[in-house]
């Protein structure tokens, strides 16, 4: 997955936790499994370098 594309998913998945959040308490299932979700896009892109190192 390219750098371009992973940032594409986390801007995404950071609009689909703001819609949540508006209409769920921000301790719901679907609020928290979302935030878990952007949480693993984000460290993902940020170790970006060190994931496709590992993949070759």
């Amino acid at each position: 997955m390219s750098k371009l594309i992973l940032l594409e998913k986390i801007e995404a998945c950071r609009e689909e936790l703001i819609s949540l959040s508006s209409d769920h308490d921000l301790t719901s299932q679907a609020v928290i499994e979302s935030s878990m979700k952007l949480d693993t896009l984000i460290y993902k892109y940020q170790n970006y370098d060190n994931y496709e190192l590992a993949s070759r």
